[in-house]
This record gives C-alpha cells, structure tokens and sequence, in this order.
C-alpha cells in the first residue's frame, strides 16, 4: 500500500491550503460572530474547481478523484467548518447525486451551475419530526396531471437560504417506510417554497441554515431524480459519501486543534519555562496527534475504496464515527492546553469545539453509525 500523495493530489491540497489562509482563516471569527459568512466565497470555491471536483469536465466539473476531494475538504475544515459545509453539500450531496442519477437534461441543466458557483444546492432531507429515522419523512408529493403538488417542511438544512436549488425527498405514495420516497429537483424560488434562517446555533453559526416550508409547491414531473419509490435508495447513497466528507472536514478540524495547542503551548510561559515541557501538557498534545493521524487514515480509506469501485459504505460510517468523536476530544484537549484562554473567542479553540460537536450529530448521530457497521458486521439488523 502506498500512502504517497501523487505531484496532482499535492498541488490541490496546496492550492487549498493557500486559499484558506488568504480567504478564510482570517475572517472565520468575524463570519463567527455575525452568523454570516460572507456569500462572494462561493464564487471563489467554483473559479478554483472545488465545487468540481469529481464531476466529470463535460458537465463544467473538474475532475479528480475522491482523496483529493477529501484533502480539500480537510483544509477548508481546517479553516471554517461553515465554509467546509458549502462544499460537503452544493457538490457532495446534491452536484455529486445528479451526475450519478439525473437524465442528461438535469445533468446540463444544474451541473455547470453547481461546479462554477453560479448555483448552490441543499438537501432537503430532514425534517422536525424525523432525523435519524428517514424513512418517515411526512412531506408528501401528490401527483396532479404533469405536475406533483409538494406539501411539508424541512428542519436543519444547510446551504438552505443560499440555494437555487433543492434536492428534495417526499412520499409520493401512500407505502410505508423508504418505498414511497421519491428525490426532485425543486427551483429554491418556486412559488410556495419559504425559507427561514435558523440562528443561535452552538457551532458552524456561520453556516446558512435554514426551514425549508412548502406549501402547494408544484413542480414539473421533469424535476423527479431518479425513478419514482427510489429516493430513499438515492439519499442513502448520497449520505455514505457524504460521511466520507464530513470525515474529513473533521479531520481537519482536528488539525486545526493540533496546530493551536502546540502553537500556545510553546509560547504561554507557567512557572518560569514553556507549558510545552509539562508532560501533562505533552499528553494533551499527543492525544490529539494521534487522533489526528488514525482519523485521517480512515477517512483516506474510504477515498481509496471509493475511486476502486469497492464497497465503501460501512468504511465510510467507520470513519464518520471515529473522525467525528475524535475531532471534539481533539477540540476539547486544545482547549485545556489553552486554559481560561481557550474559553474567550479572541483563541480559535472554542470555535472548534463547538464546530465539531455538531459532527457527531448530522449525517447520522454517532449512534446511527454503530447500528450500520455493527449490522454490516453481524448480518443482523438492529432496527
């Protein structure tokens, strides 16, 4: 096995790097604080192909292959997970599942749209009453001549007052459980569609959240992804690489957490010497490393299967779990080593940890990824 970036992979994740230190380092804290990132760095993510990246060129992408998206995805962790988010949903969830599942109209309608930055998806998947438990979604999709008339809400969504366009489950027929979900592709200015922004969130407050209410929403049947009674099948497959992605924006907040404290460490002075040379201090600091370093691994993994055509999906829930616990114990280390100053916003490890905290939560609780691998591993279902 060789664990060597390729000269291609090593320039994106520079090219990344540097973004992120001229873009959005500086302005993570402001964009914090006022709940607002600031929206021209969509266009920015596009011109440099980030928003691409996978898609093939002839639908406006960029190529590449999935580790290098995951090393994008790390250093923009690294930077804002606010910002990460953009990514992980306009191109992860909703760019990457039209080109895996849209009609070649759909494909050149949104495709060059979403990977320029020109357009932003969300996915309309959650709602108030069903998180864990998709398969419940009450939001219906009635059919009406060429129509389906879209009645509902959707509760959490990401991107969602910033997108053009809505990648959005509903029953479409009366069937209990995942069989009657069907996946469209709904216009954000459709009449009927309300938006309202989510604030006072604990982390990722940049981050344009949103509730989503559909009231008489009519679309055309042209906008149905995928065959109708297969959304489920089309959000799951989404949401295994969505893990993969999440990992990695994880990771990189992790990194984050690690490039922090060994920076305070070496710098804050405790009884005439460095806290750097305190093995307790030490502890903290290789705690976090290795985290750091075991998270990445998985998470590379799961790219590596991905691209190899392998089954990736208990891999990627694998990686989603430890990446995501081990970026809070990651966060919440750093912040010890920075003491009573890690608790004032002026220091960047607050941020992490309530950045990081969301992690365990969405695209499947922590929870939710032990009964996927555990019923991967057994044959038996625990639902």
């Amino acid at each position: 096995m060789n664990l060597e970036l390729s000269e291609e992979q090593e320039a994106v994740r520079q090219l990344a790097r540097d973004f992120v230190a001229r873009d959005v380092a500086p302005y993570a804290a402001e964009w914090d604080r006022s709940e607002n990132v600031d929206k021209s760095i969509v266009k920015k993510l596009g011109s440099l192909g980030f928003l691409g990246l996978t898609v093939p060129e002839e639908y406006g992408g960029s190529g590449g292959d999935h580790l290098a998206y995951c090393l994008v995805t790390e250093e923009l962790g690294r930077g804002d997970s606010s910002v990460r988010g953009i990514v992980s949903v306009s191109l992860g969830l909703v760019a990457k599942t039209v080109a895996a599942w849209g009609d070649e109209e759909q494909k050149r309608h949104w495709l060059p749209r979403l990977t320029s930055g020109d357009a932003v998806g969300c996915f309309g998947l959650t709602e108030p009453g069903t998180g864990s438990d998709a398969a419940g979604l009450a939001t219906r999709a009635v059919r009406d001549g060429a129509d389906y008339v879209v009645n509902g809400s959707k509760m959490f969504i990401t991107n969602g007052t910033w997108a053009d366009v809505v990648l959005l489950f509903a029953r479409t027929d009366d069937t209990p459980g995942h069989r009657g979900i069907s996946a469209f592709l709904v216009p954000a200015d459709t009449p009927g569609l309300t938006r309202r922004t989510i604030h006072g969130k604990l982390g990722l407050r940049g981050q344009a959240t949103a509730e989503l209410v559909l009231q008489d929403v009519r679309v055309p049947a042209s906008a149905l992804l995928g065959p109708e009674g297969k959304g489920f099948s089309i959000a799951m497959s989404a949401l295994a690489k969505g893990r993969m992605s999440v990992a990695a924006g994880c990771v990189g907040i992790a990194q984050a957490a690690l490039d922090a404290a060994v920076g305070y460490a070496g710098q804050r002075e405790q009884f005439g010497r460095p806290i750097a040379g305190y093995q307790l201090v030490q502890e903290l600091i290789s705690d976090i490393s290795v985290d750091v370093e075991a998270a990445r691994l998985l998470t590379w993994r799961v790219a590596d299967l991905v691209d190899r055509g392998r089954d990736f999906a208990t891999a990627a829930s694998q990686a989603k779990l430890f990446a995501s616990e081990a970026a809070v114990r990651a966060a919440n280390n750093a912040l010890q080593v920075f003491g009573g100053y890690g608790y004032i916003d002026e220091y960047p490890v607050g941020k992490l940890l309530r950045d990081a905290r969301v992690m365990t939560l969405y695209e499947g609780t922590s929870q939710i990824q032990k009964l996927i691998i555990g019923r991967s591993l057994t044959g038996v279902s625990a639902f």
